[in-house]
């Protein structure tokens, strides 16, 4: 499964010459990772109501274009590698008017309880687990 985001460049997140300060594209991969979890109608307040968080415990992004004030960019996430604790996201930020490729990189994460314990998702969560899975295969 793929999920996509459109997000507009704002101005805020732009430096004087117009162009997005690289920080912002970790924030837009935060985005797009809260859009696939919702895809799996599930979403980050049901998770830690439940007990569980999803720390970042790495980030790796590699910047190939500059987006500028006012472009529409599509985030596109995907689930990289997964193995019941942990959990990595792909991303690619994509300029709608031209096609380019701006930015990708990728997020891992460690399913813990809600005092950092890490957890094996499959004991304690199967139907997120299974859903994961089966979002892997589509």
């Amino acid at each position: 499964m793929k999920s996509e985001t459109k997000l507009r460049v704002r101005y805020s997140e732009t430096d004087q010459m117009k162009i997005v300060h690289h920080s912002e594209y970790v924030k837009w991969f935060e985005v797009g990772r809260t859009d696939y979890i919702r895809a799996l109608d599930k979403s980050y307040g049901e998770i830690e109501r439940e007990g569980f968080y999803l720390p970042v415990i790495g980030v790796q992004v590699a910047y190939i274009a500059p987006a500028k004030y006012e472009d529409l960019v599509t985030i596109e996430t995907r689930i990289h590698s997964y193995n019941g604790v942990r959990i990595k996201f792909h991303y690619k930020a994509i300029r709608d008017e031209d096609g380019a490729l701006l930015a990708e990189g990728f997020t891992e994460h460690c399913w813990t309880t809600t005092d950092m314990r890490p957890v094996k998702l499959s004991r304690h969560w199967p139907d997120l687990h299974q859903k994961i899975l089966d979002s892997m295969r589509s």
